[in-house]
């Protein structure tokens, strides 16, 4: 395994205002390396899709710093921020937020489009080929209407890879799929890591899940209670 960290979480410590303020994450050390397939469990309330929020700089912490390649994110402008997630980061969610009223293959361009790097022709090529390598040739023109929620989610992790991030961050991507579904979805995740060098961070309640990934890390009111290499092959 590589030792380079991509992101790392330092002393991140989030608490949500009110007139009693609730901390969602407290204190939180943790380094995502390369080519990781790390699991966050914990109960329900835990912290582990807020700390997810937080290394993808979806949320900004209310103490600490979260790094992307040793850069600190906390007092970049917005605009650097928002480049970094486009450019670094790829988003799969429990419910895939894909847009009703464009296709598959447009779905998967959208994050092309917003980083602007490609030609539209370009754009094209690449969603179609993320989707052909996903087992969705034949669905490219269908909108999500059409897909059943396996094929969606498999469409929301073309999108995630839409910009050839190096990491990936999944909150319950398996969490609205059936049995067969999640453990395609979960393959795809797997071979995301051995096949394509990504690393991957998903957030699960699926303890069976969670035992088949390289590493556990395990949050308790916000705070990380273990965080341990699981004795599992990755070839």
């Amino acid at each position: 395994m590589a030792n380079d960290i991509l992101i790392e979480a330092r002393r991140v410590t989030r608490i949500l205002p009110g007139i009693v303020p609730t901390t969602l994450v407290r204190n939180v050390d943790l380094a995502i390396r390369e080519n990781e397939f790390v699991a966050i469990t914990g109960p329900s309330g835990s912290g582990k899709s807020s700390l997810l929020y937080l290394l993808g700089l979806l949320d900004l912490p209310t103490d600490g710093e979260v790094t992307i390649r040793g850069k600190g994110t906390v007092h970049m402008a917005e605009e650097e921020r928002a480049f970094l997630r486009l450019s670094e980061l790829g988003f799969v969610f429990q419910f895939h937020f894909l847009l009703p009223e464009f296709t598959a293959q447009e779905n998967v361009m959208l994050p092309m489009r917003a980083l602007a790097r490609l030609s539209r022709e370009q754009m094209r090529a690449r969603a179609a080929d993320l989707l052909d390598s996903l087992g969705l040739a034949e669905h490219r023109h269908k909108r999500p209407d059409q897909l059943s929620g396996g094929q969606r989610q498999r469409v929301a992790v073309a999108r995630a890879l839409a910009n050839d991030p190096p990491v990936i961050l999944a909150d319950e991507p398996t969490g609205s799929l059936d049995s067969k579904s999640s453990e395609q979805v979960f393959q795809i995740l797997r071979d995301l890591v051995i096949g394509r060098d990504k690393s991957v961070v998903a957030v699960t309640h699926d303890l069976a899940l969670a035992e088949r990934m390289s590493r556990r890390v395990h949050l308790v009111d916000g705070m990380v209670q273990a965080d341990e290499l699981a004795k599992v092959s990755m070839s």
